[in-house]
């Protein structure tokens, strides 16, 4: 505490005498410039003194508000930080930024796109359907569109035998908040012979 009214006191010393200084400096070239006016014109200075009067109630008004707002800046009032959509820098770039999505449902749509294996692709009508085989060893029809826990099928293709997942991830350093997993019915050893 003690050392706080220290710092105060001696802001207060040096931003008064650095207006007084300006004050000083501009009061001599303004006496100078005044003083040849005056000695051309022979006026009495009495007008002079009246005008100077509300300058130097003006320039300690300034003073006074530049020794508030220094000290408020001290204190740690008046200032703030706006993001304007930045990531905040004081935050760790491999923490989790958005919580968790809860607990996981069941069915298929609680299941990790690493969990869900491709058995078989069927077509139906005009539509293309994954069989998937999920953890729980039951079977499942998905369209395209269709979510899973951390991400939605947007491809099926019968005649190459894949599935495009979108997968979400959460990592700061990503330029893209997703990626996309591809998932085959045959390995690519097989699809060589």
């Amino acid at each position: 505490m003690r050392g706080d009214k220290s710092v105060r006191t001696l802001l207060r010393l040096l931003v008064s005498a650095t207006c007084m200084a300006l004050a000083f400096a501009w009061g001599i070239s303004g006496e100078s410039a005044g003083s040849k006016a005056a000695a051309s014109s022979n006026e009495p200075k009495k007008e002079e003194a009246s005008s100077n009067e509300p300058k130097k109630e003006d320039e300690s008004k300034t003073i006074e508000k530049i020794i508030e707002e220094s000290e408020s800046v001290m204190a740690g009032r008046g200032f703030s930080y706006d993001p304007a959509g930045r990531r905040d820098p004081f935050r760790s770039l491999v923490e989790q930024t958005k919580g968790e999505k809860g607990p996981r449902p069941k069915g298929i749509a609680g299941m990790l796109i690493s969990e869900v294996d491709l058995v078989g692709i069927v077509q139906k009508g005009k539509d293309n359907l994954a069989f998937l085989n999920g953890s729980d060893n039951k079977g499942y029809f998905l369209r395209v569109g269709d979510q899973l826990y951390d991400g939605k099928i947007i491809q099926i293709n019968r005649q190459t035998g894949q599935v495009v997942f979108r997968q979400e991830i959460n990592d700061p350093r990503s330029i893209k908040p997703y990626r996309d997993v591809t998932k085959r019915l045959y390995s690519a050893e097989e699809e060589k012979l």
